[in-house]
């Protein structure tokens, strides 16, 4: 299994996308997210693999990728859809730099979920485990 790393970018929060994904969701079912290339490990990636999303320089949450297939955009261009899990999962917030498009991320790279962590900060309001996470104190 091998997942994605993508900046989403425009967004503030956690709170931001998962109210556009759910809008989404309701509006254009099923949940995508379009791309120009067809991953070539796109095998792996649907065999358990998610999208990491890098807001304002963390990795801060995952979705789950249930499928991978040739699409078309608004204007009929050509694309790849990865297709969501409408569930947006916090994960133990991480640093990552700008980048263009999205890349690939191992399984023993992937930052764990939140509920996979310590209990201690499940409960922190995001803004502050966010903070704590940019200070290196999580």
């Amino acid at each position: 299994m091998v997942h994605l790393i993508k900046l989403s970018v425009g967004m503030r929060d956690v709170a931001q996308l998962s109210d556009l994904q759910r809008q989404r969701a309701a509006t254009d079912a099923p949940l995508r997210h379009r791309t120009r290339h067809m991953p070539k490990r796109a095998a792996d990636i649907i065999d358990g693999g998610s999208i990491f999303w890098v807001i304002a320089g963390m990795i801060q949450c995952r979705q789950r990728i249930l499928d991978i297939a040739p699409d078309r955009r608004l204007d009929g261009t050509p694309c790849v859809a990865f297709v969501l899990d409408p569930a947006v999962v916090l994960v133990q917030p991480r640093p990552a730099r700008a980048f263009q498009g999205w890349r690939y991320l191992n399984e023993d790279a992937a930052p764990p979920d939140v509920a996979d962590g310590c209990s201690s900060d499940v409960q922190l309001p995001p803004a502050l485990r966010l903070a704590l996470a940019e200070l290196c104190l999580l």
